[in-house]
């Protein structure tokens, strides 16, 4: 209701139905002067005007129905009473008229957000709490070649299983890193695909947000021998469950807390992790959890 409102096509609408109820309240008021008080109905005009008015606007026409509320008042007039009037009009408008703004700002960001990701030549994809494909652009449809020519709908398991499991629903921290691995388009084709991803949440729903490349040659040049390395090393029973909360997103504090040991202890399994791995940073290492000990944790 409020976004149709705020269009701007209907701001000589709205505004002129704002002053129009703001008479109409006035001349009903002096009218009832006698029987009943009608001041609170100015809310309703203020709140409407503040979509479009600015926010000295508002302050003005606020105090103006304040002022008329006073004048036609059954009771004595008082200073102190135009006042609290005053400040609950023109609170209430510019809280409407803030809200307003910042669903503008926050449109408008989105729009252009969207249309950067269509336009790009990167395939961008959005997946939901479901593991279904939420938003998808030109990119990505090319690259993963849908039977139907849309992923919108599809589940991202069909494309990229890997990605389906890092979708979190817990309320640890979510993480950002990358991993590579065997993607597969609606042909029935599978390619090597390097996949930087995003886990966030947009309230209480987990999303998870990716950029994919199709890297089959490189892959197979540089990646294959390295990957297949990996996977053959073997994880003690303390490195596999601190590679899985590592992945939760937990501290090195907080590790040492789920497992009963000292951090000094988890900092050492970290360096045997390294060290097998080959990796030098906890973000990598979130790589090779995701890409190789995805079945172990």
């Amino acid at each position: 209701m409020i976004e149709r409102l705020s269009d701007p096509k209907n701001c000589s609408r709205v505004l002129f139905a704002s002053g129009a109820i703001t008479l109409a309240i006035a001349i009903v008021d002096w009218w009832s002067k006698p029987y009943v008080a009608l001041a609170f109905l100015y809310l309703f005009p203020v709140m409407l005007a503040a979509i479009f008015l600015p926010r000295w606007a508002i302050v003005v026409y606020g105090a103006g129905c304040a002022t008329l509320a006073e004048v036609f008042s059954s009771l004595g007039s008082s200073a102190t009473r135009l006042a609290l009037e005053a400040l609950a009009l023109v609170g209430c408008g510019l809280f409407v008229g803030e809200l307003v703004r910042n669903r503008r700002i926050s449109l408008d960001t989105q729009e252009k957000l969207k249309a950067l990701v269509e336009t790009s030549s990167a395939a961008i994809v959005i997946v939901d709490e479901r593991g279904n494909i939420e938003l998808a652009n030109e990119a990505a449809v090319r690259l993963m070649a849908p039977r139907d020519g849309t992923l919108i709908g599809h589940p991202i398991a069909a494309f990229f299983p890997e990605l389906h499991h890092a979708i979190r629903w817990e309320e640890a921290p979510q993480f950002r890193t990358s991993m590579r691995c065997l993607g597969h388009r609606g042909n029935g084709e599978t390619f090597t695909a390097e996949i930087w991803f995003s886990t966030y949440r947009e309230g209480l729903k987990p999303k998870l947000a990716a950029i994919i490349g199709d890297i089959t040659e490189e892959g197979a040049i540089s990646g294959g021998t390295a990957l297949q390395a990996q996977e053959s090393i073997s994880l003690t029973p303390r490195e596999q469950e601190v590679l899985r909360l590592l992945v939760q997103g937990l501290s090195n504090k907080e590790i040492a807390a789920k497992l009963d040991i000292s951090e000094s202890a988890v900092k050492n399994t970290f360096q045997q992790l390294f060290t097998k791995t080959g990796v030098r940073t906890r973000s990598q290492l979130v790589r090779v959890a995701m890409e190789n000990y995805r079945n172990l944790l």
